[in-house]
């Protein structure tokens, strides 16, 4: 799965998902631009890409800002070079139970996980992949996207918002010759995670929906995502691939 000669965008890279995604991508052969907003995130994650050999490029950027976006994918162009690959992996939750979620925690969660990578998706297509016709979209989803999950109705509301956006891009920009995909995981070890599985009851609820009795990891998630984004899924697009362990499968 070489994807060497390739340019690879990976917005959330400066930790979780998105830094392990962005490793794997350079690992495989592909030169990286990382977006984020913590720059000094996204330094340590240039460091470690740096390290391989491959080249590297990091920009402080807000996605929920969509008016900036298509200034950004210009300026990565004249810096660096066009986008073959997209990576959204930028998103967040705010677990809450349905009765008490507020307004404000609802927008957060929309701005940066539907809206924020559409027009993420938009942006670079427009300006970088449509006009040579090529190019590869992998949208980080989640298991909630197709489950029902408890204190996550905003949450698991914008991972369908995602599962269906991927569909109607990757038939809408097939003609331009763009694949687009999502990755849905199961809950990941991340530092984003640390905090709520220090509650043990949640813990084994977890475990419990997992047939393969583990989380998943960052890397699993990103070998997907390297599939994805390889020749070797040129047949691919419109799918949610569930890296979950089997739990959508009961």
């Amino acid at each position: 799965m070489s994807l060497s000669g390739k340019i690879a965008l990976v917005t959330g890279a400066g930790s979780g998902i998105g830094k392990a995604s962005a490793i794997s991508l350079a690992r495989k052969g592909a030169d990286l631009v990382l977006w984020g907003r913590t720059k000094s995130k996204l330094s340590l994650t240039e460091e470690d890409i740096l390290s391989l050999g491959r080249r590297c490029l990091s920009y402080s950027v807000d996605v929920t800002l969509p008016a900036e976006l298509s200034k950004v994918v210009q300026d990565v162009q004249k810096d660096f070079g066009e986008i073959d690959i997209l990576v959204n992996s930028a998103g967040l939750n705010i677990p809450q139970s349905a009765e008490d979620v507020t307004i404000e925690a609802w927008d957060t969660i929309m701005e940066t996980n539907v809206k924020g990578l559409f027009f993420c998706c938009q942006s670079v297509g427009k300006h970088s992949m449509i006009p040579r016709e090529t190019g590869v979209i992998i949208n980080i989803s989640s298991q909630a996207g197709k489950v029902a999950l408890p204190y996550r109705a905003a949450y698991c509301a914008s991972k369908g918002a995602v599962d269906q956006l991927t569909r109607v891009l990757a038939y809408e920009w097939a003609k331009y010759k763009i694949r687009v995909n999502a990755v849905a995981p199961t809950f990941v070890e991340t530092p984003f995670t640390e905090k709520m599985f220090n509650d043990l009851e949640f813990r084994e609820f977890v475990m419990n929906n997992i047939p393969l009795r583990r989380l998943a990891t960052a890397e699993d998630v990103a070998n997907a995502v390297c599939f994805l984004a390889s020749d070797e899924s040129n047949m691919v697009t419109g799918a949610v691939i569930p890296v979950d362990g089997g739990w959508t499968i009961h």
